[in-house]
């Protein structure tokens, strides 16, 4: 027994730089389409400085300034809606309170571009919406009253915001929770009301809460292509989608990918630079804020202004989505072999992505963790997993065109040596596994980790001492205790997966559809029906992590506020 304890510390260093070497390839294989984007851009085929200066002149001053002001319109707006609903429910009492906390994450579940699929129907000139507003005005016709445009930067503003919001509003809900009582109640005795205690104490102490969850928002904003181009704004993205579909020109669409790469650095610095004081510490538990009862007309005011937003991002558009596939149904239209075919494979393009994510993102968060590693070991074990977490922050289409010119080359070589036909991996859908896999690592590396962080190193220690290998321990001891952690992030990766648009539209083998592309062609055609059957299969599968996380928020809630509601003091 001796000799095999003995065994344990020689059998951990022989393995270890092994678990670090593979993660630094995971890290390598994240960093190379950004290396290859960057090559491509401004390397020796980027046509010179002629090209550059065509960009500069007809593409990138519109695009660019399309992009910051829809990143404008819609950080302010989810600011506003995210903070505001996020201290209503939880500073405030009133009727469905307990419902709109969980209710207002719904929106979680639609993809931007399903939403803009659904309202360009929905609020059409001669649409329900518009209909019903003439019908009570006393109007005939759309000649004497219509809305404004939906297809407008106002309508993606409108859309992507009440979308998005959720992101603020968990990060900020979260921050409001855990804030103490007596810091409102120290503003109250100095002379403040309840508007400039918010103003001067929780929204200030929210500040690095509500920059994460202003910048995942953004970020999610950059990466959309359906929504912006449903709507008619020429973002980059867009600018990038169709410089390499419509022109063929890679060497410029990876140009104008740099430029997204420099807005996605910009937000990233602005979500770092908001967290920088985040750090607030106490020797013991504060009582948390405690919700002041509402009376009356104020209450079901408060209740009609947290039900908008779920009213407008979520409910509406599923009803309608609801709508128009039974209406397909009841016609005797069915469900065609194209769109049977695009669900099989999406279901396995999700698969193949969950699989390739949750083995990365083990063997990156298992080597970050560096049992026993002090110093420069324990930092070079940790190095690979942030860089494998930054695909996320990455848009579809930067990746798509970052890995296009490697992924040719590759093929070309493969096509050679064995004497293949075609592009084997491309016409695989390899490619396309890879880049969804990239841009989703982190979120099977954040929960790995975090399942990781509640497993006490006594029990890695005592199997070590019973002679396991690293190895052994893991397969023995840590992946029975992780089984939780790895099935979140696979849940959460495998929907992430189905919804992905951008990359998919842009490296999808030839003939192969999945929902996403195929509602992205009905709303190019303007066929809704069939559409919103694949909208609402997408949206039904999101609901899945948005009803695991309005049930941990639930948890939270009931853990912070552990009183009945009507003993609260106002």
């Amino acid at each position: 027994m001796l000799m095999r304890a003995s065994r344990g510390p020689r059998t951990l260093q022989a393995v270890g730089p092994l678990w670090r070497g593979a993660a630094f390839l995971v890290a390598a294989g994240v960093l190379a389409p950004v290396l290859a984007l960057l090559w491509l851009a401004l390397g020796p085929g980027a046509q010179g400085f002629a090209h550059w200066q065509s960009l500069f002149a007809h593409v990138l001053p519109q695009a660019t300034l399309n992009t910051a002001m829809l990143l404008a319109g819609v950080g302010l707006l989810v600011l506003i809606v995210g903070t505001g609903c996020a201290w209503l429910v939880t500073a405030c009492d009133f009727p469905g309170r307990r419902v709109l906390h969980w209710a207002l994450l719904l929106p979680l579940a639609m993809p931007t571009y399903i939403v803009a699929f659904a309202y360009l129907d929905l609020l059409h000139p001669i649409g329900p919406v518009q209909g019903a507003i003439r019908w009570l005005l006393g109007y005939d016709s759309p000649r004497q009253f219509r809305l404004p445009d939906l297809r407008s930067m106002g309508g993606a503003v409108f859309v992507l915001g009440f979308v998005l919001y959720p992101y603020v509003y968990m990060t900020a809900r979260a921050m409001f929770m855990s804030q103490p009582a007596h810091l409102m109640e120290a503003a109250r005795m100095l002379g403040e009301n309840r508007r400039g205690a918010f103003f001067r104490v929780a929204l200030p102490l929210a500040r690095p809460a509500l920059a994460v969850g202003l910048s995942l928002a953004l970020l999610e904003t950059l990466n959309d292509i359906g929504a912006s181009e449903f709507l008619g704004v020429q973002t980059l993205t867009v600018a990038v989608y169709t410089t390499w579909i419509t022109r063929s020109d890679l060497a410029g669409a990876a140009q104008i990918a740099c430029a997204m790469l420099a807005m996605v650095i910009a937000l990233v610095w602005l979500e770092r630079n908001g967290r920088r004081h985040q750090r607030y510490g106490s020797a013991q538990r504060m009582r948390a804020l405690q919700p002041r009862p509402l009376r009356g007309a104020m209450a079901w005011a408060a209740t009609a202004a947290a039900s908008l937003p779920v009213l407008i991002g979520f409910v509406a558009p599923a009803l309608y989505l609801v709508w128009e596939s039974a209406k397909r149904l009841r016609q005797g239209g069915g469900i065609s072999h194209g769109l049977l075919a695009s669900l099989a494979n999406t279901i396995a393009l999700a698969a193949g992505v969950t699989a390739a994510a949750v083995a990365a993102g083990l063997l990156v968060a298992w080597a970050a963790r560096n049992p026993g590693g002090q110093g420069g070991a324990a930092r070079r074990g940790r190095w690979p997993a942030r860089v494998a977490t930054l695909g996320y922050a990455v848009p579809g289409t930067v990746l798509a065109i970052g890995l296009l010119t490697p992924a040719l080359a590759f093929d070309a070589a493969l096509a050679t040596a064995f004497g293949w036909q075609g592009l084997p991996l491309m016409g695989a859908g390899v490619v396309l596994v890879v880049a969804c896999t990239i841009r989703f690592l982190a979120m099977p590396i954040g929960s790995i980790e975090a399942g990781l962080a509640r497993i006490p190193p006594a029990i890695e220690q005592a199997a070590r001492l019973l002679g396991e290998t690293a190895l052994g321990a893991l397969r023995r001891v840590h992946l029975p205790l992780l089984q939780p952690s790895i099935a979140a992030g696979a849940l959460l990766v495998f929907v992430d997966a189905m919804k992905e648009l951008p990359a998919t539209l842009l490296l999808r083998p030839a003939n192969f559809d999945t929902l996403a592309t195929w509602l992205y062609a009905e709303a190019a055609r303007g066929t809704y029906e069939e559409g919103a059957i694949a909208a609402l299969l997408i949206v039904a599968a999101g609901l899945l992590p948005v009803m695991l996380l309005a049930r941990s928020q639930l948890a939270a809630a009931h853990a912070a506020d552990p009183l009945p509601v009507s003993s609260a003091t106002p």
